[in-house]
């Protein structure tokens, strides 16, 4: 890692503007989050760490065998309450429960490992910077973003990086039993750095026609006929220049190994149990500082969320 020696100022200005801005959509929506709001499906499940793993992949929670209870929420990534037909990042995060040893934060033993993951392969910026510059300037709406990417991309710039972004949000998606989700940026495995990638078993079923005007009735009526089940892999660093740390928007081609399955058995998510999962998790952290030491988040947008995620926790009450 390369830590800039104004990186705490700078972080501390952005978990100022996300909290501005989560403030204000609050105020429309209610109490929530920044980015993520919109909570699709709540459910329950285990992650079983397999046997026999390479090297690079025993360490942290993937030392040895085992099974964890977990906790998933599924959500929509935007600022807003969208309908789902909406183009938008799409985020599963878990919660693994049961973990032994230190936190990354420092504050302790670690309380849980968490995950989140999107429907993008890698980020979709460099750095944290322009990432947050973003963010502020689409919160104030499209007229203002527009303006943005033209004052920092100049007349020639901006058309191409429009067209990124209308490629990455409105990228065909399937639903998060059929969808293929990543991390998108490294975290330690012990002495290695690597990413994170979960992958439907054939078993969830196809994708459905229709299924993007209620995320949440897909997952649910998938739930409620049997489980549900993937396959977390691991993809290990090889070299800066490969698979560089501090560059979120580079996708590296490494090989990925398959290191747990995750499990959700059969529930139903409308019972007076699932929507008391739900209203938990709503309220409840996800975040991917929330880890055991071994898997300690690495790079530039990493050390940034430990920041701007815990402003959010707070502006909402969760921290």
């Amino acid at each position: 890692e390369h830590v800039a020696a104004d990186e705490a100022a700078r972080f501390a200005g952005y978990g100022r503007q996300f909290a501005a801005i989560q403030a204000r959509k609050s105020k429309k929506y209610g109490v929530g989050r920044a980015l993520h709001r919109k909570q699709l499906t709540a459910a329950q499940g285990s992650l079983t760490v397999l046997d026999d793993l390479p090297d690079f992949a025993r360490h942290g929670l993937f030392a040895a065998p085992g099974a964890f209870e977990v906790q998933v929420r599924l959500s929509n990534g935007g600022l807003d309450r969208a309908p789902d037909r909406t183009p938008d990042i799409r985020g599963f995060a878990i919660r693994v429960v049961g973990v032994d040893g230190d936190a990354a934060l420092g504050n302790g033993p670690a309380l849980s490992q968490d995950f989140t993951l999107i429907n993008q392969e890698m980020f979709a910026c460099p750095k944290s910077e322009e990432f947050v510059a973003f963010v502020v300037a689409a919160a104030s709406g499209g007229g203002a973003l527009l303006k943005f990417m033209f004052r920092r991309y100049g007349l020639f710039g901006a058309p191409a990086r429009i067209l990124k972004l209308i490629q990455t949000v409105g990228k065909p998606f399937g639903g998060f039993a059929t969808e293929p989700l990543f991390s998108a940026v490294p975290m330690a495995c012990g002495p290695y750095a690597v990413r994170v990638r979960l992958v439907p078993s054939d078993a969830n079923g196809a994708a459905k026609e229709g299924a993007k005007e209620d995320w949440n009735a897909d997952f649910s009526a998938r739930l409620a006929k049997h489980a549900l089940q993937w396959d977390l892999q691991l993809q290990p660093f090889v070299s800066e220049a490969l698979t560089p740390i501090e560059d979120a928007s580079v996708n590296w081609p490494s090989a990925y190994t398959t290191v747990a399955r995750l499990t959700l058995p059969k529930q139903d998510t409308t019972s007076r149990k699932g929507q008391a999962l739900a209203t938990a998790l709503e309220a409840a952290v996800f975040d991917p500082w929330h880890a055991l030491a071994a898997h300690r988040p690495l790079g530039d947008v990493q050390r940034a969320r430990k920041v701007v995620y815990f402003e959010s926790q707070k502006g909402r009450g969760a921290a």
